[in-house]
């Protein structure tokens, strides 16, 4: 039997068996791979001090699935881990555009700088050694020497620690030496960029004039820095902080006066014991746009737009949160009969077969809006129509029953993961995508258990599972790695679970990500379960800040001068791509950023303007112009109704069995434009410390929504001093009018 607490299992066929609430809990999964299933492959690399369940979906994932890595933009700096040690090199100094793509400089084994140990001339594999939330260590080892190079996001330092051998520099070119402030502190220029090169103290480097250099000294450890200039300022501030190596990195977060706190944290060992304190950051858009602590005047260039310089143990970032609701407020002179209508054209359809985990998901997804419509639209027999298949899907999914191969979970316990079967898009064998496809399942289960209580009580311990796969928060976690599809720098998410390729990691659809986010503030709130429910919330907001910096720039600032377009497809680790893995559409490229549209869609529209040029630019674009029943023009329309529904209820009443997407609905695209229409744009100003409201503006009137997921009523302030008493297991909506 699996233990209560979930912690380990090596049988074939799990059931678990418990109390919750009162509650048989019910369910599991195997350990036994299907058939069906490709095998992910058995070595992963990382030293036998590394315990947990190995870390994949992250910028630097390929250094575990290799003998040594494929190219990683931790940014400002670009490295490669390669039998020499690591390159690093400076993708921001070379930045161009096409009107396909925003582009870094390369990266190569034979960077501007190759850092490694004398002693080691050709390593045979370099391994990870240790991670934190954005840092992680590897290291390069043989009989009688080793190597560690510590590196993280928004770092311009490698901090390496050396034994049985000297630190090892070789250069691109014979440096230029522009500045020295003692025999172990340089200055150097090599192809154009700035590099600052730290011994220890006493030490010395020679080989000047040649293209390598070495170290002489035995006090084990060294750092070399990317320098966002030339200055001797500079060059003094970088090396008083150069001997302190981080060691650990922290987010923490709170809710504070409807907003978002986040205090991103180093910890720093002082080895030159000089008592200089704190190392030097690098600060994204989506970060420094948000900061609450003061930065200095240093910048550095990226694809990502430009970076803030910072020096200290943390900074701290405050964003407004946006709220999201389980279903969309339906008004009394809405018409409601084209979207019962709809809504029975769907309760018609024959129930689809068990799919693969994304297909499987994007039908649930599909269910669970519309029982929220149904509900909302006084329907009761249709919203338990649509939501007995959901509880009857998942809980197929949620048994693994002795030779079933389909419909059903198993966990790989030497990557320590859970992978559906069928697989597919490679979330068995490169672990792809499992934050996509799982956030559908997780989305549906609360929807079953916002109704259901005692049914999410008795199937908890199989949704929380999933949970933990794509995004535990457990300290030294067994069963699965913390955080796993989730860059805690980035802000975003990553999609390769290896990260295997030339430009790094990538993400497409960010907005499958959020709807991870989403269904887990749902079912944290549905069942009870806070931590869960809060963890939503950051990442839901804390992505959707990325989302409109590097997918949508709503404010122009990110992409480049010279770029064409008004938003990416694809976000990869060195470059922005307006391209998807599947079509070079225009409403691919755009809608796959779009999709599954849900109640916590709103998001996009928090910058209307952006959201009109935006679509303005699609619609230039498409092949049929305005003609939207081709494509994804339903989505082009779902997405435009953010600053304008009237267009998609035109075309809807012209149209009303017009082409949709595959996840969409006619009833949600209905719903939707109904709404928006109704209400007007969503208000981001007006923020809650209640997680589960919208505010919508249109013309002088303010529409305040609140759902309460609580058993007795709940007050619900709005920071423009509106309040409401939310029922209890209600949607409850009250208005305000302005002159």
């Amino acid at each position: 039997m699996l233990r209560s607490t979930f912690a380990s299992s090596l049988f074939c066929v799990l059931c678990l068996f418990g109390s919750v609430a009162g509650a048989q809990t019910k369910g599991g999964y195997t350990t036994v791979r299907p058939d069906i299933c490709k095998p992910l492959q058995t070595t992963i690399y990382k030293t036998d001090a590394f315990r947990n369940a190995t870390p994949t979906n992250q910028w630097w994932s390929s250094l575990v699935w290799e003998k040594h890595s494929q190219n990683m933009f931790p940014h400002p700096m670009g490295l490669v881990f390669c039998d020499a040690g690591v390159s690093i090199a400076y993708p921001g100094a070379a930045l161009v555009s096409s009107k396909d793509a925003i582009m870094g400089g390369g990266v190569s084994s034979d960077g501007d700088i190759v850092i490694g140990n004398s002693a080691i001339e050709n390593a045979e594999t370099t391994r990870l050694d240790s991670n934190s939330d954005w840092f992680i260590t590897a290291q390069q080892q043989t009989s009688d020497a080793t190597l560690q190079m510590t590196v993280g996001h928004g770092s311009p330092f490698v901090f390496c620690r050396i034994s049985g051998g000297n630190p090892n520099l070789t250069f691109a070119h014979v440096p230029n030496v522009y500045k020295r402030i003692s025999d172990e502190v340089l200055g150097l220029m090599v192809r154009g960029n700035h590099y600052g090169i730290f011994g220890a103290a006493g030490s010395k480097w020679s080989g000047e004039g040649t293209a390598r250099w070495v170290n002489e000294n035995d006090a084990g450890y060294f750092s070399v820095a990317l320098l966002p200039d030339s200055t001797a300022e500079t060059l003094k501030k970088f090396a008083n902080v150069a001997h302190n190596h981080v060691t650990d990195t922290r987010a923490q977060y709170v809710f504070e006066d409807g907003h978002l706190i986040t205090d991103y944290k180093f910890t720093c060992e002082d080895l030159d014991r000089d008592g200089n304190d704190g190392t030097v950051f690098a600060t994204y858009p989506h970060q420094w746009k948000y900061l609450v602590t003061p930065l200095s005047d240093l910048t550095y260039k990226s694809v990502r737009g430009e970076m803030r310089v910072g020096l200290g143990n943390s900074f701290r970032t405050r964003v407004p949160l946006q709220g999201v609701l389980p279903m969309l407020p339906v008004d009394d002179h809405a018409d409601a009969k084209p979207v019962i209508g709809y809504l029975k054209q769907e309760s018609a359809r024959p129930r689809p077969k068990t799919a693969d985990t994304y297909w499987e998901g994007k039908h649930l997804g599909k269910l669970a809006s519309l029982a929220g419509i149904a509900e909302q639209m006084g329907q009761p027999r249709l919203e338990a129509r649509f939501v007995n298949e959901m509880r009857e899907r998942l809980e197929d999914w949620f048994v693994a029953s002795t030779g079933e191969t389909e419909g059903l979970f198993f966990y790989d316990q030497n990557w320590g993961t859970l992978i559906g079967s069928p697989a597919s898009y490679g979330s068995d064998k490169d672990l792809n995508d499992h934050h996509f496809h799982y956030g559908y399942f997780i989305r549906a289960a609360a929807e079953v258990a916002r109704r259901d209580p005692k049914w999410g009580a008795t199937w908890a311990k199989m949704v929380n599972l999933l949970v933990r796969d794509i995004a535990s928060t457990v300290d030294e976690e067994k069963l699965f790695p913390r955080l796993r599809c989730f860059d805690v720098y980035a802000g975003h998410s990553w999609a390769s679970g290896h990260a295997k390729f030339g430009d790094g990691n990538n993400q497409e659809s960010s907005s499958e990500a959020i709807n991870a986010w989403y269904g887990m503030m749902l079912w944290g709130a549905a069942t009870g379960n806070e931590n869960l429910r809060d963890t939503g919330m950051y990442l839901y907001n804390t992505e959707r800040i990325a989302v409109e910096e590097y997918w949508f720039d709503v404010s122009s600032t990110n992409f480049p001068a010279d770029f064409p377009e008004v938003a990416l497809g694809m976000v990869w680790g060195g470059k922005g791509a307006f391209a998807t893995w599947f079509s070079p559409d225009i409403d691919c490229i755009h809608g796959i950023n779009w999709l599954p549209f849900t109640p916590a869609s709103i998001y996009m529209g928090r910058h209307p303007n952006y959201v009109k040029r935006n679509f303005d630019r699609i619609t230039e674009k498409r092949e049929k112009g305005n003609n939207y029943n081709n494509g994804w023009g339903d989505l082009v329309l779902m997405f435009g109704g953010l600053q304008d529904p009237s267009l998609g209820l035109v075309h809807l009443k012209q149209k009303p069995q017009c082409k949709i997407e595959e996840g969409n609905t006619h009833a949600f695209m209905c719903h939707w434009l109904q709404a928006l229409d109704r209400y007007g744009r969503n208000q981001p100003q007006v923020t809650s410390t209640h997680p589960f409201v919208n505010v919508f503006i249109k013309d002088t009137k303010t529409t305040y929504a609140a759902y309460n997921f609580e058993q007795s009523p709940k007050r619900v302030a709005f920071s423009d001093g509106t309040t409401l008493i939310a029922k209890p297991g209600e949607l409850t909506v009250t208005q305000r009018t302005t002159k």
